[in-house]
């Protein structure tokens, strides 16, 4: 298996373009599903498994409570390592070809309104100095862009344009796009960079967004820097970097905005995954309906 795995993470990495993390859990996942075989079934040989092993496993991992969404996490990643084992040539059927997905419970992502953004942006206290600046602007910068989370971690100071209002992202399999600026934020970027210029240690010198120490901002720190400030004027249960992106696209479309748009700015290479996000228009959608339509007589 090590000879493969390592064939498989430079698969991953190379030819697919998975970030890093995906890579790890993809590896990961397949070395669990070896683990399991062998202290199960006394066997070793990836290359020998027919579905009934993988069954087992999936029956092991939800007698542990593992959830649904996760055990179809787990087969995405030996999915895809029999894929690429199909490819390389060494299997000719994949034990998985006739797997279907568990079932998993469909969440209605809930996203900010536009009073409590405005609330944060605009009427919450933050922090004095550098780190307050910066904790506002990656909030602005989340919500006027839809960049997702590690797209922020990510940005380079090279990549940030504000004399043509512009930054540029490096998204899913290294996929680059230009996303514009809007002017009432550019202030904020010229006084964080002024006192990013005044930390006493600059480490990760490449990055824009940095921790009062210097160095580059870790996926923990963002989303809890964001749980944190809409803690004081949202009760909703989710509060992440993730649901301001979905909030990003919902107010875009409740505006006006055309579907085509904003899958180019949210970087998706497909407009099913940017149709998700009308699902928290439909409210607004059947308003702008009902206000429009000469049949109604309620209006």
């Amino acid at each position: 298996m090590e000879n493969s795995k390592a064939a498989f993470q430079d698969y991953l990495q190379l030819e697919k373009k998975y970030s890093p993390h995906t890579v790890i859990a993809y590896v990961n996942d397949v070395v669990t599903f070896e683990s399991f075989i062998k202290s199960e079934f006394d066997s070793d040989d990836l290359l020998e498994v027919n579905y009934s092993l993988i069954r087992s496993w999936i029956v092991a991992l939800v007698d542990n409570e593992i959830s649904n969404t996760s055990v179809n996490r787990k087969i995405a990643s030996l999915k895809s390592y029999y894929k690429f084992l199909l490819k390389t040539k060494q299997i000719e059927v994949s034990p998985l070809l006739k797997h279907k997905s568990l079932k998993t419970p469909k969440s209605l992502q809930i996203p900010f309104s536009e009073k409590e953004l405005d609330e944060v942006l605009h009427q919450i206290k933050y922090k004095e100095g550098f780190e307050g600046i910066r904790d506002k602007l990656i909030i602005d910068l989340f919500y006027s862009t839809g960049i997702r989370r590690t797209e922020l971690i990510h940005l380079k100071m090279i990549n940030i344009d504000l004399s043509n209002a512009t930054l540029k992202v490096l998204g899913k399999r290294n996929k680059e796009r230009i996303l514009p600026l809007l002017p009432i934020i550019i202030n904020q970027f010229k006084l964080y960079l002024t006192e990013r210029a005044y930390l006493e240690r600059i480490t990760d010198n490449e990055y824009f967004f940095l921790t009062l120490k210097g160095v580059k901002m870790n996926d923990s720190l963002v989303y809890r820097l964001i749980n944190y400030y809409f803690s004081n004027v949202s009760e909703k249960v989710k509060k992440s970097p993730h649901i301001l992106r979905h909030t990003f696209a919902t107010h875009l479309l409740n505006n006006g905005a055309d579907l085509n748009s904003v899958k180019e700015l949210l970087g998706h290479s497909s407009l099913a995954s940017t149709q998700i996000y009308t699902q928290s228009s439909l409210f607004e959608l059947k308003k702008v309906y009902g206000d429009a339509h000469p049949r109604n007589k309620n209006k």
